[in-house]
């Protein structure tokens, strides 16, 4: 027993000198690493590696132990380690975490959790137009109970084709996110607006959805930077131009490229199964494609928005005409129409979410929960206005709002400390141990054990389970597993609801 006990402590100093992404390629190469290093722990060699639940799983059938990868974190469990799931550590805390190509890629995964995401990508992309090469890149990491985002602003699929007609050129524009790791349900909606980001997809590149355009402000191109001034244009309609190219995206005054609406990209638009997790709202749920199951059937989500009837009013300050998605206030919410909610959301096997769609409003309307402020334009606070110099959303030739630069942190209230809150399980080369808190798991040299105090990450016998935010992999005879989609989060529902 002792011998076996040991294993979770040993796995630590070998993940410590590999660098891995949470990809199954990558996965395979760590578990035959281990299998290599450690044959009398780990029987047989080479297993089948299977993906379960989000993770991806190695078991050895002589020592009965599971080893499990999901994202930024690393699992074991076996019968002969104890009853309990053992959270070995983080990635980004044990490893140097490779690049994975994600040029024109294809999501397929559900987990809504942000930590299952952690890797750092890059792509190889054109300026179709320019005829010039760009790299995109995108890192995910997990700071305490927040997911950091950082990318340079550039998309995994090329742009700027034909039918685009960006107002200033695409460039590589740092931009930095902080998603919360469970969004939390505030007391009532906020709608979006200006002075915010609306969100951002695993691409890294932001969702801008408002124009600061306004029917008889200024030049009805920009300056219209007050939320209540009524008929906004719609840079989604068909009926505006705005600009974009075939991915609903175009460039703010930096260069920074960003989405309208349907990206048209990162998730299959003839699926045969519900659409992946594409990205994260200002508010941390979040955000997926366009198709759900319904009774067996695959089918694009609906919006419970609808054209209001008749015309709008055509006083000296309305434009007149009939409703017909020129404006934002051209439509109406209708409970119940759809299958989505006010702020285009619904919750489905636990999780609450944003989907795209391509009918109004596009993405998201509202926020369910609290932005986070590193979505702040400006970095001014949700209060603040963005400039009056002209640099509203909706310039001529269809440039929009500046970029914010990711500052500030304000994870929803009541968000609490996931499993590994800070404190590594391993310091860096050459660095003290931590306190005997639980933390100083294990040295990167000499591999000693942890004291006897029962502060390790192999709780005596009879310990409790870590915390259920999806960690229950493989549970004990009698566990429950987590929910269905892999993304162990279930947020509590909605007030009212």
């Amino acid at each position: 027993m002792r011998y076996l006990q040991r294993l979770a402590f040993v796995i630590v100093c070998m993940w410590a000198q590999l660098g891995v992404a949470s990809t199954e390629e990558n996965a395979r190469a760590l578990f035959e690493f281990a299998e290599a290093s450690f044959p009398e722990l780990l029987r047989p060699a080479e297993p089948d590696t299977l993906q379960l639940f989000g993770f991806f799983v190695r078991h050895y059938t002589e020592t009965d132990i599971y080893l499990g990868v999901q994202g930024d974190k690393v699992w074991a469990f076996g019968a002969a380690l104890g009853p309990d799931v053992i959270y070995i550590g983080r990635l980004s805390d044990l490893i140097t975490i490779e690049e994975t190509d994600i040029s024109d890629s294809v999501l397929t995964n559900r987990n809504a959790e942000c930590s299952y995401y952690a890797e750092d990508t890059f792509s190889s992309v054109r300026d179709i137009k320019r005829n010039i090469l760009f790299t995109g890149s995108v890192s995910i990491t997990v700071d305490g109970d927040e997911c950091v985002l950082s990318a340079n602003s550039i998309p995994n699929h090329d742009f700027n084709d034909d039918t685009a007609a960006f107002a200033t050129d695409v460039a590589e524009v740092d931009a930095e996110f902080r998603i919360p790791l469970s969004p939390a349900f505030a007391d009532q909606a906020t709608p979006i607006s200006l002075t915010t980001d609306n969100g951002v997809l695993l691409n890294g590149v932001k969702i801008d959805l408002l124009a600061a355009a306004c029917y008889g402000v200024a030049d009805e191109k920009i300056g219209c930077n007050d939320m209540s001034q009524p008929w906004r244009f719609d840079p989604m309609s068909p009926l505006t131009r705005f600009g974009t190219d075939a991915h609903n995206a175009h460039t703010q005054p930096d260069g920074s490229y960003h989405y309208h609406g349907n990206p048209k990209a990162l998730f299959d638009a003839e699926p045969v199964a519900e659409s992946p997790l594409v990205g994260f709202a200002a508010d941390g749920f979040p955000i997926f494609g366009s198709y759900i199951e319904d009774n067996g059937q695959i089918r694009a989500a609906r919006s419970s928005y609808q054209l209001k009837a008749g015309s709008r009013p055509s006083g000296e300050d309305d434009p007149g005409g009939d409703y017909d998605g020129t404006y934002v206030d051209d439509y109406e919410y209708v409970a119940g129409l759809g299958d989505l909610d006010e702020c285009n959301g619904m919750m489905r096997n636990g999780v609450y979410g944003y989907y795209i769609i391509d009918e109004y409003p596009w993405v998201l309307a509202c926020y369910k929960g609290t932005p986070n402020a590193s979505f702040n334009k400006g970095g001014g606070g949700a209060g603040d206005m963005p400039p009056s110099d002209g640099s509203g959303m909706m310039p001529p030739d269809g440039g929009d709002m500046p970029p914010g630069d990711g500052s500030g942190t304000m994870p929803p209230d009541g968000s609490d400390m996931p499993p590994g809150d800070g404190s590594s399980t391993m310091p860096p080369d050459g660095g003290d141990m931590p306190p005997g808190d639980g933390s100083g798991m294990m040295p990167p040299e000499g591999c000693e054990m942890p004291p006897s105090d029962g502060s390790s990450m192999m709780p005596p016998d009879g310990g409790d389970m870590p915390p259920s935010d999806g960690s229950g992999m493989m549970p004990a005879d009698g566990c429950d597993m987590p929910p269905s989609d892999g993304s162990g989060m279930m947020p509590p529902p909605p007030p009212g609801t």
